[in-house]
Order: structure tokens, then sequence, then C-alpha cells
């Protein structure tokens, strides 16, 4: 991207339409609110005020931990914001009344801007690049029906089950933010971020993904890099002219601050990507695909049953019997009924000891114990207690590659379509 000389464009540039300047100071205004940490006492007293007077919201409020970005909070923030954001353009409008261009501003601004949507979209970007955020299905997801998925459910599952389409996603998002953070290519950055975006808010509202207003967020920033450069992309794209140089100023006034200002850019680019990499990297081997499996990892099908000392027959009418005992993650265990309904406890299984303790809540209370044997390997009985009832179970280890899902693979040639 060509830049004119700084003095020189100053000199020459022509003020901008009142439109233009309020479009700024609206633009500044609202991300530089919207940025602020909603754990600021007076930002969530005001919203908390809002929402109880002006939206009469009588149920507590959701802040944290809820992992939603569309919670009556949010959108009730979301709103402020844009109150205030427009009180501030107009105060400052009338404050400002000097024909100001801020063309040195804007600069600032947009680097601002781009930093926030780049490390946005790296973040992200990496947790799909390496495949965390959409996980392959569990063994328990394999085993509900279809029609009891969510639709962010099928949209989540059905991502994860397409590893090298989530770690294309993943390098899409991450192709835009980190050109996002060199000046030269912040501009070809924010388009494809542009698209990146505008995909993920068409998902999440085709999905009922509670992340809707976060992403309509990111279009928005998005838009605001991309405004300085409209004319020259409209020239390209739409009229077939050609772009000339661009006209923003670089960020500093004299060839030595501009590089170290651009060298400076990319080095804190680096860190963010550096420190998503890391970060992506633990969480995949914390819990995502490179996490350990339990030693009991498997789906086992309960061949014979009995509680009480009787044997209890596999009828679908029975709410006590189990159809299958499944140990997907380390730490827990989950037990499939005759109404393929799931119970799922957390679990401490002790191989030395041949031993498995049920544990629930918090406080990780006791609510069952097992001993087992693993005369096979795809064999295994369980003698014990779960709630206070004596069980003994007879268990086969089923093949996961027996889900289609699982096994189907890529083909390149097909006579005729495999869709099932």
């Amino acid at each position: 991207m060509l830049l004119v000389d700084s003095d020189t464009g100053l000199r020459n540039a022509t003020a901008w339409h009142p439109a233009a300047r309020i479009g700024f100071r609206l633009s500044a205004s609202y991300f530089a609110l919207y940025l602020l940490p909603v754990q600021l006492p007076p930002v969530r007293a005001l919203v908390f005020w809002v929402a109880s007077h002006v939206f009469a919201v009588r149920h507590a409020l959701v802040v944290t931990g809820s992992g939603s970005g569309d919670k009556t909070f949010d959108w009730v923030h979301a709103f402020c914001v844009l109150v205030l954001a427009v009180l501030t353009t107009a105060v400052w409008s009338l404050l400002d009344r000097r024909r100001e261009h801020y063309r040195r501003a804007l600069p600032w601004v947009r680097m601002a801007a781009r930093f926030a949507l780049g490390a946005t979209m790296v973040t992200y970007g990496m947790l799909k690049a390496i495949p965390v955020q959409m996980p392959a299905p569990g063994l328990t997801r394999l085993l509900e029906p279809f029609g009891h998925f969510s639709p962010m459910g099928v949209l989540w599952y059905s991502i994860g089950a397409s590893r090298p389409y989530e770690i294309f996603a993943g390098c899409a998002e991450l192709a835009g933010g980190v050109l996002l953070f060199i000046p030269h290519t912040a501009t070809l950055g924010a388009l494809i971020c542009l698209a990146d975006s505008v995909q993920i808010f068409a998902l999440n509202m085709s999905y009922d993904v509670p992340v809707k207003l976060f992403s309509f967020h990111l279009i928005l920033v998005s838009l605001f890099i991309l405004a300085p450069e409209s004319r020259r992309l409209v020239n390209v794209v739409l009229l077939n002219r050609a772009a000339g140089p661009s006209t923003l100023l670089p960020i500093g006034r004299t060839p030595r601050a501009r590089r170290i200002a651009d060298g400076a850019q990319a080095a804190i680019g680096l860190v963010l990507v550096a420190s998503s990499l890391f970060a992506a990297r633990q969480a995949w081997t914390q819990y995502g695909g490179g996490a350990p499996r339990p030693p009991l990892y498997g789906i086992w099908d309960v061949e014979e049953m009995q509680i009480g000392g009787i044997t209890v027959p596999p009828l679908v009418t029975d709410l006590e019997r189990f159809r299958r005992v499944v140990f997907d993650r380390p730490n827990t265990i989950a037990f499939q009924g005759m109404d393929d309904t799931f119970v799922s406890y957390g679990a401490r299984i002790d191989t030395a000891g041949q031993s498995v303790v049920l544990t629930s809540g918090a406080a990780a209370d006791t609510r069952g114990r097992f001993t087992f044997e693993q005369p096979a390997p795809d064999r295994l009985i369980l003698n014990g207690e779960v709630e206070g009832r004596k069980m003994r179970m007879q268990l086969r280890l089923m093949d996961r590659d027996d889900f289609l899902l699982v096994s189907r693979g890529f083909h390149w040639v097909q006579e005729y379509p495999f869709n099932r």
C-alpha cells in the first residue's frame, strides 16, 4: 500500500465532509466505550440501572461465567454504549467546531482497531487451526440421536467431525488477523477479516450460537478499518479505475520514526500470535484431541446386568437397567439407559487397585464404587453399587469404527454419491 508523504498529504488533503467527521467521532467513541471492561463498577452499575428502569428487567442479570455473549446484560450493555457514544459525539461536535479532518488521529485510532480485531481473529483462528474450539464428536455424542442435538450442537460437531475444514477455517481467520498487524497489509487483512466475520455472523444467526452480538461487532470493526480506503476499493472493484496511492498518513513523521513504528507493530503482532499458539497447544494437550484417554476408554455394551443379585432383562421399558457404559474423558463415566438418556458422574479410576469411584458435585461426593476385572481387551466386568443399588455388569467393547461418521473417511473418486 503506497503512502503519500505525511506533511505533503496533510497540506494537500481536502477537508473532511461533515458526515465523515461525525462518523469518525461516533466510531471512535463507540469502540472506546465498548472496550471498557464490564467488571468496572460504574459500567456494571449503569447496565443494571438501565436494565431495571428502561427495559423493566426483573430477573437477576447473568454477567460472567455463562459462556454466552448474548446475555440480557450484553444487549443492555451494547445499548448503553450506543447511547453514550451518540451523546459523546454530540458534545465532541459542539466543542470542536473547527473543520478538522483528524488525519493525524485516524492512523492511531485505526491501529487500535486493527490490533483489537487482529488479536481476536488470531485467538479464535489458532483454536481452529489447532482444532480445539470445535472438538470431534465424543463417544456419548456418537450415541445420541441426531434429532436430540441442538442447532448449535449440529454446527459444532459437524465442523468438529471434519478436522481439515476446521483447520482451513482457522487458517483463514489467522491470515486476516496476522495481516492486520502489518501496516502495509492491513487493508488486505481487513478484507479477509470482513469475509470471515460475515461467515461467522451468518452461522451464529443460522444455528442459534450465542455469539451473535460479538460477531456483529467484528463486522463493524472490519468496516471501520476499511472505511478510509473505501474510495480506492470502489475504484478498483466496481469502476475499473486506477486506485491511486493511499492518502492515509503513516504513524511517525520521519522515515526513522515510521520504521520504528512498523517494527513495533510487527513485534507486538508476533507476540500475540506466539501467545495464542502456546494457549491453543496447551488446550489441545489438556482437553482437546491430544489429551490422554482414560484407561477404560470406549463404549461398552451391557450384555448382562444384575441389580440386587437379580438378572435384569434388556427391556426398553426398564428405566433402571443400563444399555451402555461410556468412558470418554479421563475423569468421567456415563451410563446410557434403555431409553437412550445419559447419567454422568465424575470418575476416579485406579488401575492398580482395579476400582472406579463415582463422584458428583463440586465437592466430589462419592455416589458409588465399582471394582473391575478385564479378562480380555474387549471384555469388562463391573461389580459394585451406584446410588445405593448393588450392581454387577458384564460389558463388551464396541468398535468405534462401527460408526460411519468415524470410519467413512475421504475419497477422491466416487462413482455415486455416498449420502447417508
